[in-house]
């Protein structure tokens, strides 16, 4: 895939200062620290390292990495390490793609409490696969899938959602054999909203009386408990979606989906059209009107307000394994369904070291090697203007 014309980089370099000098009085440190990160990244302040090649002395420096998560740089080794590790746990099975979404009423509540009710949002949709799997009326089987918080729509608006990818069928209860779905039928995307639904607003109502909820600006009236009550109760009238796309089959599918889903940020650099006056250009998808592509140009300040929109809590995991793929069952429970299925067990690798990693000379082909480490250069920044207090 060739370069972009432009990337999130050269926004946040040319555009972060006046940014962070507007806003700062909202602006949250992990928030700060993104913007910082990315203005960073593959910059001398980061230090690197010159590489010469042993054939025809070919010499090139390359620097480092930022490595943060929300950078679209630093996601395609991470992704692909990841995905390695991944295609030793599938199984020749179909699979299906579950999206849980929330209302958007909920999104502002949302925003203002990411670290619970995003773990909400995890923990009750892979609480609704399993118990509708577990039912005999449906599967009667221990499913084990992989959950994919995303919180941004195509045009970079708040709009969290779950991404599941789910074998379609599961482990007996008693281990004795592998469960396939019903011809044609997997489970009742009716059924998994009401279930989801109701698993969503019992935590959501826990979390208030544990006074786990904090509620600011236009949403302050909400901590009196009569108006909670009250906007609870018109959850129940509003749409919850939850889609199910038709079964794919094959692990080749299965790895080409979660590459698109697992480490993703909020918009990909191969997204961005043009940086001119201000103001960015960028594709997006309107799923509305058959996906069609469009595109929309928004001033560099609302972009970059856009996109730390979807900056993550410190520390919060946002990719998850349950059922029979969760941590305290996988080694256990894993190669049975391998076993049940007819799949032998994957042969142990060894990892090669980061420093037998040879790269190949652009001139001639010959292997590169490095020669000297460089140390980071200190650049002045806007992050060192202010810093604020961890609120995400």
């Amino acid at each position: 895939m060739s370069r972009p014309a432009v990337e999130l980089a050269d926004i946040v370099r040319a555009a972060g200062n006046d940014f962070v000098a507007r806003h700062r009085s909202w602006l949250t440190w992990p928030q700060l620290k993104v913007l910082l990160a990315i203005q960073r990244c593959r910059t001398a302040a980061l230090g690197g390292h010159l590489d010469g090649c042993s054939q025809c002395g070919y010499q090139a420096i390359s620097y480092n990495s930022c490595r943060n998560r929300h950078c679209p740089r630093c996601q395609t080794s991470a992704r692909d390490k990841w995905l390695a590790e991944r295609a030793k746990e599938l199984l020749p099975v179909p699979y299906s793609h579950v999206v849980f979404t929330l209302p958007h009423p909920l999104a502002a509540l949302v925003y203002q409490n990411k670290r619970v009710l995003y773990d909400l949002l995890l923990r009750s949709s892979a609480a609704t696969l399993l118990e509708i799997a577990a039912d005999p009326q449906h599967l009667g089987a221990d499913l084990g899938f992989l959950s994919v918080l995303h919180s941004w729509g195509q045009t970079l608006q708040h709009h969290p959602h779950v991404h599941c990818v789910v074998p379609a069928g599961g482990l007996a209860f008693d281990q004795s054999s592998w469960v396939p779905p019903r011809k044609g039928f997997f489970l009742p995307v009716k059924v998994l909203s009401k279930v989801f639904r109701g698993k969503f607003i019992a935590g959501l109502r826990r979390a208030f009386r544990s006074r786990k909820l904090s509620f600011h600006g236009k949403l302050k009236p909400l901590a009196n408990q009569r108006l909670f009550r009250a906007f609870v109760r018109s959850l129940y009238g509003t749409d919850w979606v939850v889609y199910s796309k038709k079964p794919f089959r094959g692990p080749e599918h299965v790895l080409h989906y979660l590459a698109r889903y697992t480490h993703r940020v909020a918009i990909s650099n191969h997204r961005l059209l043009s940086f001119r006056d201000n103001q960015v250009t960028f594709q997006w998808k309107d799923y509305a009107h058959g996906n069609k592509g469009k595109t929309m140009t928004v001033s560099a300040d609302e972009f970059l307000r856009r996109f730390l929109l979807h900056v993550l809590p410190r520390g919060f995991v946002r990719i998850r394994f349950s059922g029979f793929l969760s941590a305290r069952k996988r080694t256990r429970l894993l190669p049975v369904c391998r076993a049940l299925v007819g799949i032998p067990q994957p042969e142990k690798t060894t990892a090669v070291p980061v420093a037998a990693r040879l790269f190949a000379c652009p001139c001639c082909g010959g292997a590169m090697t490095m020669i000297q480490q460089i140390t980071s250069r200190p650049l002045p920044y806007f992050a060192s203007r202010a810093r604020l207090d961890d609120s995400s």
